[in-house]
């Protein structure tokens, strides 16, 4: 099978990568070509557009940034929608607003596309390894289809609706834990008077109900971090992550609901952007957090 990744930054390279892996034909398109270069190296074919890159492929992976990006990839001149899509399978990875997902997935199907949401828990690693966490939105036909696809990317696969009903559960899933990194900061700045080496701090706060999964298995990073270490690898940065705590603040007000605690969080993570941290990855917000002068 042929497929095409649009958007080739750190999840929809490492999607490419556990693509080529299990054995696909794998083509890919990136606004910044120079994402695409590893790529290309490894076996896959770059096209000059998304709207090629849909033409050329049977199936057509959509992994980008945020809602403007998304926009602005369909819609745009040699956007996707200005392909030939008829008969063509859109699976659109992205975690961006449930409605945007709704418009661009509505304007694919009346061009021809079966389309799928199918916006995805994990970072890197687990997108190279095929353990992703799939939250899927579409018709039982459509996602029938990609179904076969996903199962070599993803660990689980939860259809939970229609079309924009994968966005969000993927806000949700991703709120608590974002608002965790930053909550983590402020615990570890009440621990600063005992001056416990951060290794054993952090192994007592990951052995604790406190503690997400995720606490354990990033806390021995965080712990060379906070001891003063280089920030090492990112998986998830805090640009990415500032920006999905901002889709779930607006997303809520949109039902006329209210996240007081994530606009509080979304607030810090924007902080930690403007403090040049946006590339770090978004664990070290914490760390970030023990660092800070306080606010006159």
């Amino acid at each position: 099978m042929k497929v095409g990744v649009c958007g080739t930054g750190r999840m929809g390279g490492s999607i490419a990568q556990r693509l080529i892996a299990v054995g696909h034909d794998v083509a890919v398109w990136n606004r910044d070509t120079a994402k695409t270069k590893p790529l290309v190296d490894a076996g896959a074919k770059a096209y000059p557009s998304p709207a090629a890159l849909a033409e050329g492929c049977d199936v057509t992976i959509v992994m980008l940034l945020n809602d403007a990006a998304t926009e602005a990839v369909y819609r745009g001149a040699n956007g996707l929608l200005s392909a030939k899509l008829n008969g063509k399978l859109v699976i659109d990875m992205s975690t961006i607003q449930p409605q945007t997902m709704k418009s661009v997935g509505e304007a694919a199907t009346k061009a021809g596309a079966a389309f799928v949401e199918a916006p995805v828990g994990g970072s890197k690693v687990p997108a190279k390894e095929g353990k992703l966490f799939g939250l899927v939105g579409g018709s039982d036909d459509d996602v029938a289809r990609a179904k076969p696809l996903l199962e070599q990317l993803c660990r689980r696969i939860e259809h939970v609706g229609p079309v924009g009903a994968g966005s969000m559960l993927k806000l949700a899933i991703n709120l608590p834990l974002l608002v965790y990194w930053q909550a983590l900061g402020e615990s570890l700045t009440i621990c600063k008077p005992l001056n416990l080496p951060p290794e054993r701090l952090i192994d007592i706060l990951a052995d604790t109900n406190g503690a997400t999964a995720a606490m354990k298995a990033r806390g021995p990073n965080i712990a060379k971090v906070l001891g003063g270490a280089p920030l090492g690898e990112t998986a998830f940065g805090i640009t990415a992550a500032k920006k999905d705590l901002a889709t779930a603040v607006q997303f809520a007000a949109s039902i006329h609901a209210e996240l007081p605690v994530a606009k509080s969080a979304l607030a810090c993570f924007e902080e930690a952007e403007k403090d040049g941290l946006g590339e770090a990855d978004a664990t070290t917000v914490s760390v970030h957090w023990t660092r800070r002068k306080p606010k006159a």
